[in-house]
């Protein structure tokens, strides 16, 4: 679903701003929020957020605010009613952890950044 800013703001170029979005939301437990940017404000004025994505846990119950960064050359001017991100609710894996001394061969094994080739 589409985020809207509650309120304007204005992002100078390098900086970041926490918009409001006038909402809170009770996620079910077992699921998580995630705040995407918005490919369209990104492409258009270099604006995206800045923690991508975002996480609301199940157990938070405040206002939803969008963390945005302004990567472009230009001071941004966010509107009232503005579209500024993408939430998506989704599943969380709950992974049980083990300590080792060890962990089983893969292929890669522990290559790092560019490991795999182009």
């Amino acid at each position: 679903m589409d985020l809207h800013a509650a309120g304007g703001v204005s992002i100078e170029p390098g900086d970041r701003a926490l918009v409001p979005t006038g909402f809170a939301v009770a996620i079910p437990a077992g699921y998580e929020a995630q705040i995407r940017p918005r490919s369209g404000l990104a492409a258009r004025s270099g604006v995206t957020v800045l923690n991508a994505p975002g996480t609301i846990d199940s157990d938070y119950r405040g206002e939803v605010m969008v963390l945005l960064v302004n990567l472009g050359q230009d001071r941004v001017d966010i509107l009232p009613g503005q579209r500024i991100a993408q939430m998506v609710i989704v599943p969380v894996a709950r992974a049980e952890t083990e300590t080792g001394d060890e962990l089983p061969p893969t292929g890669r094994g522990a290559g790092g950044f560019g490991s795999t080739g182009t």
